[in-house]
């Protein structure tokens, strides 16, 4: 992955943080929309863009309503729109995003084999896919889902707006995977939920993750939730059976500064976007005063420990151990049968 160099303090970034919603059950038309969005953005002169968790091609919300049993014929029309990276999906998103010049992260159900994963990816404004990660450990009933990911994404990638570090919803409560990004020195911190989920209280929660962050980190934070509107969440219940407070409220979009104040009015209902110029002085100023990565910290006394290596199912060796030992013993070249 290509890497550019930081971005001075005196930048100015204008962000948008999406909320929007699913082509329900479609993946070629959720990212159509998707793609739409970012032209639009792009006409209005953004350079980052923040969509919401999986919306590509639907947070998987029946696996909150449904008893695992119950479960296989939903799971398996999620796997099937769900998104391989790479794809012609991928690609048009990169595409979009080069057009409108802009940097943009978005969430999808990644489908790698028979397994889907909750992913991150980040394209650079000229449609280069410079991240993909997947959500460390699936919360609760995701793990009926999603397969867990590796710490291989837990790092700030350079973009052409800056240092970028994502997560996605409750890994914001892991505070050893926020402190890997604060680290690393993310200056835009691209946050996601999945919105139109638990109630108002989950609302609440996403917005004290993120102005804690923001606070911790010292950088902007830039959320998105999505949005169910009444015929989507009407589908959901009659294919589910759920009731509607499962798949309501929860929707809390919005971007942060570095002193953990909102920036313009939160999205808490219907679709649209929050726009902001995040200036990048702001976090010089704050890290004057507590800087966790630098002066305020204290290494010698607390530290962290980061496996960044990629996961694998298959591990190769070229030969058995014992073998070799019995090579280097006889200086043998040929093989030795082992009983």
């Amino acid at each position: 992955m290509k890497k550019t160099k930081n971005i001075l303090a005196s930048t100015i970034v204008k962000a948008a943080a999406v909320q929007i919603s699913p082509v329900l059950y479609s993946r070629q038309g959720t990212v159509e929309k998707v793609v739409k969005k970012i032209r639009e953005l792009g006409k209005q002169g953004v350079q980052f863009a923040t969509f919401p968790e999986t919306i590509v091609p639907y947070y998987p919300y029946f696996s909150y309503v449904l008893a695992p049993f119950a479960l296989a014929k939903e799971h398996l029309r999620l796997l099937e729109e769900s998104v391989t990276v790479p794809s012609a999906e991928t690609r048009a998103i990169a595409e979009a995003a080069k057009e409108a010049n802009m940097v943009v992260s978005i969430g999808v159900n990644e489908r790698d084999g028979s397994s889907i994963y909750n992913t991150q990816l980040l394209f650079d404004a000229d449609g280069t896919l410079i991240q993909r990660r997947r959500k460390i450990t699936p919360t609760y009933h995701e793990r009926m889902i999603w397969g867990q990911g590796d710490g291989s994404g837990l790092r700030a990638v350079d973009s052409a707006v800056g240092r970028i570090g994502q997560l996605a919803c409750w890994e914001h409560y892991l505070p050893l995977a926020r402190y890997a990004l604060i680290a690393d020195g993310e200056q835009i911190h691209s946050a996601m939920y999945p919105g139109s989920f638990a109630g108002p209280l989950f609302a609440e929660q996403t917005e004290i993750n993120i102005r804690q962050h923001a606070l911790e980190s010292a950088c902007f934070v830039v959320n998105a939730t999505a949005w169910l509107d009444a015929d989507q969440q009407a589908q959901i219940m009659k294919d589910t059976g759920c009731a509607i407070e499962p798949i309501s409220g929860g929707c809390f979009t919005a971007i942060v500064n570095p002193d953990g104040r909102i920036i313009g009015e939160p999205l808490k209902a219907g679709e649209g976007e929050v726009i902001a110029e995040l200036d990048f002085a702001q976090i010089d100023a704050r890290k004057r005063l507590m800087d966790a990565r630098g002066h305020y910290s204290r290494p010698e006394l607390l530290s962290l420990l980061i496996d960044r290596t990629p996961a694998s199912p298959v591990h190769e060796r070229t030969a058995h151990p014992k073998a070799e030992a019995m090579r280097a013993a006889t200086g043998e070249e040929r093989a030795v049968e082992l009983p």
